[in-house]
């Protein structure tokens, strides 16, 4: 079963620049900050961020380690040099390794999760001193999937991208003229050498996006989902993805003692004067 995830490029330009402007004004502020990996999603989020608000209200922010590849400084300052913009470029390594030396069994997950973490520090640093909201830069696949650190990459002050599948961020990257090294390479966090995400799920993003939009768009049931000719062991991990994960797309839940319970019944545009 061949799925058509093909989107309106321009409609979706037009939603999502507008989604920023509103996002972004209705808090109180003109600027964002955006961490630029050199990958395509970043460079997406930046591209709308920019043509939402003004390359001059952008400031786009490299946080290489040590075992960052080469190319990807390279490719973010491409995207830095296409836009315009202010950008800086900010070394985490002699602030994760003092933390990583304290294990000497540390293996790559945690070490991972730290850079995660870290970087996200910088960032939230670097939007008080630009005075700017943080732009998100996951897409829907990998939230679904949990892929990504909890209070690392995935946090944000608000995320256009994070309702476009990885198929259709390449649409819309390409569409919107992300340089061509970018738009090739093989994503990847860059969290090792030679780390790539497609070999570190062991699947493609082709393959399980047309599986996702069955089972969260169209409401497929696993069943049907293997109906319509996917294996079952890969519905069944895709599934337990979705479910396990869960916690990663929720704030904190709070324990209810009263009626107006902060994420309960206090949730509505009303209640905080907009």
């Amino acid at each position: 079963m061949n799925i058509d995830l093909t989107i309106n490029t321009e409609l979706a330009r037009t939603i999502l620049t507008g989604f920023i402007k509103s996002e972004v004004t209705r808090a109180g502020f003109t600027r964002a900050v955006v961490g630029l990996s050199g990958g395509i999603d970043s460079a997406l989020s930046c591209m709308l961020a920019v043509h939402a608000l003004g390359r001059e209200n952008v400031l786009a922010v490299r946080i290489p380690y040590k075992s960052s590849n080469a190319d990807s400084l390279a490719h973010a300052e491409l995207l830095i040099e296409q836009l315009e913009i202010s950008s800086t470029t900010i070394d985490i390594t002699e602030m994760v390794d003092p933390l990583v030396a304290r294990d000497p069994e540390i293996n790559k997950l945690r070490r991972g999760n730290i850079m995660a973490r870290e970087r996200m520090i910088v960032l939230y640093d670097q939007s008080e001193v630009f005075k700017g909201l943080v732009i998100g830069t996951s897409n829907k696949t990998e939230i679904l999937l949990g892929y990504s650190t909890q209070f690392g990459d995935a946090a944000s002050a608000m995320n256009p991208i994070g309702d476009l599948y990885k198929t259709q961020v390449r649409q819309l990257a390409r569409a919107m003229d992300v340089p061509e090294p970018i738009l090739d390479k093989a994503p990847s966090a860059d969290l090792w050498d030679g780390q790539t995400d497609e070999g570190e799920l062991g699947f493609t993003y082709e393959l399980v996006d047309q599986l996702l939009y069955l089972l969260v768009d169209q409401r497929y049931s696993p069943a049907e989902c293997e109906d319509a000719g996917f294996e079952q062991p890969f519905v069944d991990m895709v599934v337990r993805r979705i479910r396990r994960n869960q916690f990663k797309r929720m704030q904190p839940p709070i324990a209810k003692l009263s009626n107006r319970t902060v994420g309960y019944d206090f949730l509505y545009l009303r209640d905080w004067g907009t």
